[in-house]
């Protein structure tokens, strides 16, 4: 398979915020297409508490109202501002991620997705990355350049968002936070659903210590990248603040209001300075 490639040096990418109706990634001579979401409003994200994998409980519902009333007193600092979730991929981030963009009503994507969109497809992109990891990290930055480039969004980022100062830089232009998930949990998440991970990330077809052990490995790998976010929410932190017997305790809500008090004080932080730098 002839390798693909994102190139934009003699043609720019049309940026997220133009009127086009789609983002393009040049890919072998022809553009490749997907739905620019400022004119594509399904494409946001509205199924945190309403897509049944949440409980019906009184506890749950209390839950989601403190999510939304946190995510309402954010929203007027937060101005728009993109938020940016780094870590190892798993279920728990994604559920995250698409909570937090409901509950700010904002739009959320997954990078990974993108790509894959961007160069094909799932196998097309599982091909590309096996083949040539560096140009499908490469891809994924030009798929960054063009959602750093507006607001209101929630982006799960890949791995390739922290492999370089490019990457890095690019991540500034929002909120970036560390979705620190502990490895047993990411590696149940592999063995129920083995496509989360490129075989050239990790033995899919291990045993489950064999799993974590790959894991584990793939977090010493990218762990320094993770570090730069501006926030780190620790799913041991927040049952050791809730006083939980064990992590299987923790839910979405109880993730989400440690990131929205993460965002908030960021936010705030952000104000300060801005006002200490004004001149008298």
């Amino acid at each position: 398979m002839e390798k693909a490639s994102l190139c934009h040096r003699n043609t720019p990418l049309p940026l997220l915020n133009r009127p086009s109706n789609f983002l393009q990634f040049k890919h072998q001579n022809s553009f490749l297409k997907f739905p620019n979401p400022n004119l594509h409003r399904l494409r946001r994200l509205n199924c945190s508490v309403s897509d049944g994998t949440v409980s019906s409980s009184l506890g749950a519902t209390d839950s989601s109202l403190a999510v939304k009333k946190k995510a309402a007193e954010v929203s007027s600092e937060l101005k728009g501002t993109s938020i940016f979730l780094v870590g190892l991929k798993s279920s728990l981030k994604t559920s995250l991620g698409k909570l937090l963009a409901d509950a700010l009503r904002y739009y959320y994507f997954d990078s990974d997705s993108l790509v894959e969109e961007a160069v094909g497809g799932a196998l097309a992109a599982k091909s590309f990355r096996e083949s040539d990891e560096k140009g499908f990290y490469e891809s994924e930055t030009e798929v960054l350049k063009q959602l750093s480039s507006m607001g209101r969004l929630v982006v799960c980022a890949g791995n390739g968002t922290v492999t370089s100062s490019t990457n890095l830089a690019l991540l500034r232009h929002g909120i970036s936070l560390w979705i620190d998930v502990p490895l047993d949990f990411v590696a149940r998440d592999v063995i129920e659903d083995k496509s989360q991970f490129a075989p050239s990330e990790i033995s899919i077809s291990g045993s489950y210590p064999e799993v974590q052990d790959e894991l584990g490995a793939l977090y010493d790998k990218y762990r320094v990248g993770y570090a730069t976010a501006d926030a780190i929410i620790s799913v041991q932190k927040v049952v050791s603040r809730l006083g939980c017997d064990n992590l299987d305790e923790i839910t979405r809500e109880d993730m989400a209001l440690e990131a929205l008090r993460e965002i908030e004080k960021l936010t705030r932080v952000k104000k300060m300075q801005e006002e200490a730098a004004r001149p008298f």
